[in-house]
């Protein structure tokens, strides 16, 4: 009788030990990819520090209120109507859906199928996946718009040089990808509606979905087999996917996604146009115009560096700006410049700019720390006749749906070509040279200035 017996025990541990393969598989894909992202997010948060020190901690209140508005409300992006509802169709539908990515993670870890229906019931189970599903189908309408947008209409902003190769690749496997994760979601939800009817096991039963509930005419032909490979497939590829998305972030554009919120808190609040001066030039100029003021005794400090020539010279907003860029070319839409043919592009000025922080930080990987490469973000990457062609109007920074300020950038590379290498058009040197001499930037002394001040007064 025992021997009888030995072979049946021995098949239930092994059936047993089979349940638990796809829980430890989900397990180990899910914390692989976790530890990816968080290994790369780290890396670019060491990156953005790599730059100097900004104090952005002042006035909390107004700083929350611009998140709420332009990072989650999107108010800059509804200047444009159409396009700005699609992307909030594509943003916040996405997200949204997303949540549903915690019952998915509970049902892998816990090797259960939809979970959440005892606890909130049938009924409201039903209608949350039934809003999820309107949303889903939003996105996939929303994302082929867009890639109709890119690739057939090619609307201007979308195909300037800077986008071409990888940045236009980029997009558009983003958009594609969100059209197969929402096409899996449907798939799954309606496979799992059909074999729900036929009663087959492990399939919690449900109240009908609101879109997929009128797909399933499309299966009900198919097997039981057929059916739960679709629903299981389904499964997976979904939620491989979104691990694979997760971990495609950090290397492409749509990391703004991520850092748009913080971008936004990080706002400068101060007037658009006001530019920051240093605190070591306004002082010279003082002197120079009041000398009694200068201090006699003041040990001789160290030349500070002007402006900046390299990534780690900007700021950490700088640079998190440079991550935050959503590629999206508003700003070099409404670029008085740009427009008439000049270099200048503020998008490529904030390409640029990451591209050249992850060059930097490629080498501190490898060298554990930065060994110089003969590179530098001016002149390798951005040229003095870009920079050049910047009427400061603040046009991109007004134009920008997440915050992001390139003049402050191009400010800061033209200050180290005209401070540090005396690289400026011949005219600018003549102004310069007054303003040291005069005091002004006509040529005549301050004596002859005050002079026709009074007459003017008097006149």
């Amino acid at each position: 009788m025992f021997l009888t017996q030995k072979p049946v025990f021995s098949n239930l541990v092994k059936v047993t030990h089979m349940q638990y393969i796809p829980q430890i598989l989900f397990i180990i894909i899910s914390g692989v990819s976790i530890y990816l992202f968080a290994k790369k997010v780290g890396e670019i948060r060491r990156n953005i520090l790599l730059g100097r020190d900004e104090d952005l901690t002042d006035n909390s209140k107004e700083r929350w209120k611009n998140m709420v508005l332009l990072a989650l409300g999107q108010k800059k992006m509804f200047k444009r109507p159409v396009p700005a509802i699609l992307h909030l169709f594509v943003y916040l539908g996405f997200v949204i859906i997303n949540i549903e990515i915690l019952e998915i993670i509970l049902d892998g870890i816990l090797g259960q199928h939809r979970l959440f229906v005892p606890l909130l019931g049938q009924k409201l189970y039903s209608v949350l996946i039934g809003c999820f599903e309107i949303l889903a189908a939003l996105v996939l309408i929303g994302c082929v718009i867009f890639l109709i947008r890119r690739n057939i209409v090619k609307i201007p902003r979308l195909i300037q040089g800077e986008l071409k190769g990888w940045p236009k690749n980029d997009a558009n496997i983003i958009l594609i990808t969100e059209v197969i994760l929402m096409g899996l979601f449907l798939a799954m939800n309606t496979a799992d509606l059909v074999l729900q009817s036929r009663g087959v096991e492990h399939y919690t039963l449900t109240e009908q979905f609101w879109i997929s509930g009128n797909l399933t005419s499309i299966f009900s032909g198919l097997s039981n087999e057929a059916l739960i490979a679709i629903e299981r497939g389904g499964w997976w590829l979904h939620i491989i996917g979104v691990l694979a998305f997760m971990n495609y972030l950090p290397y492409s554009k749509h990391f703004h996604i991520l850092l748009a919120f913080p971008n936004a808190y990080y706002m400068r609040l101060k007037n658009q146009g006001e530019a920051e001066n240093m605190e070591d030039i306004q002082k010279e100029v003082l002197y120079m115009m009041e000398p009694e003021k200068a201090p006699t005794d003041a040990a001789p400090a160290e030349a500070p560096r002007f402006g900046a020539k390299d990534v780690t010279d900007l700021s950490w907003k700088n640079l998190m700006d440079a991550y935050a860029c959503t590629e999206c070319g508003r700003c070099t839409a409404n670029c008085p410049a740009n427009q008439t043919g000049k270099a200048l592009s503020p998008r490529k000025i904030m390409m640029d700019t990451r591209d050249r922080l992850e060059e930097v930080g490629a080498n501190i990987n490898k060298n554990k720390e930065f060994v110089d490469d003969g590179k530098t973000l001016v002149h390798d990457y951005i040229s003095v006749e870009e920079l050049r062609a910047c009427t400061t109007c603040q046009a991109c920074v007004e134009a920008c749906p997440v915050s992001i300020d390139p003049l402050n950038i191009i400010y800061q590379l033209r200050r180290y070509l005209i401070m540090e290498e005396s690289n400026s058009p011949e005219e600018w040197n003549m102004m310069f040279g007054n303003v040291e001499t005069s005091m002004s930037p006509w040529k005549f002394s301050p004596d002859d200035r005050d002079k026709w001040v009074q007459e003017m007064a008097e006149a």
